[in-house]
Order: C-alpha cells, then structure tokens, then sequence
C-alpha cells in the first residue's frame, strides 16, 4: 500500500530555508503525480507544487519561484526546497500523490494519497 511519511518541518525566521522530505513506498513514483500541498489556518487548501511522473514541476503563482519540488525515483524521496520564507508560509505541509492520471497530475487540490504532515513556522 502507498505510504508517504513527511519530516523536514520546523521553525525558521523569516528568509530562512527548509527543505521538506517526503520518503515513499507502496507505488512507482515514476507512473505517479508527487507533489506537496498545505493548509494554513482560515485558508483553503492550496496545491504548493505537483511534479509528474514525467519529471515535470508546477507551482502555485503566489510562490513567485521561492519553492523547488523535486524527486529521486530510484530512492522514492520527495523533496521540497523553500527559500525566503514568509511568516504566511507557516503551515502543515502534506505530501499528497495520485497515480489515476497516467502518470499526469489531478487537475484540482484532490490526491489519493497523503501523508501525516509536517509542520513550518516562520516567525517575523
């Protein structure tokens, strides 16, 4: 069975950098949409970025190219780089994956799999 097990969060002040791990098993990542989505208090839920079986990566336009995702298929790790943080970045981030689509990602913030979630705070 799929299983996605987020670490990587933690507190950091404001311009600091993460980096988000996602470590996954059950599925051939390769076939699959990766990806890492978030939900901040009082926000709907918000697609952060997806990356396809493909190796191709989108990202939310709000980001403005402060985020990189990323994935070793040979060592089923998902990866989220975040850069310049913002105190408004302070979320749960989820690791989320789907493999209905062909190896394409969901066209809306609905996945099959998800992870526990791992938290990020950044302070002002």
């Amino acid at each position: 069975q799929v299983h996605l097990v987020e670490s990587g969060g933690g507190s950091v002040q404001a311009g600091g950098s993460l980096r988000l791990s996602c470590a996954a098993s059950g599925f051939n990542a390769s076939r699959y949409c990766m990806g890492w989505v978030r939900q901040r208090p009082g926000k709907e839920r918000e697609r952060v970025a997806t990356i396809n079986g493909y190796g191709a990566p989108k990202y939310a336009n709000s980001l403005k190219g402060r985020f990189t995702i990323s994935k070793d298929n040979s060592k089923n790790i998902l990866y989220l780089q975040m850069n310049s943080l913002q105190p408004d970045d302070s979320s749960m981030y989820y690791c989320v994956a789907d493999g209905a689509y062909n190896g394409y990602c969901p066209a809306e913030n609905i996945f099959a799999s998800w992870g526990q979630g791992t938290q990020v705070s950044v302070s002002s």
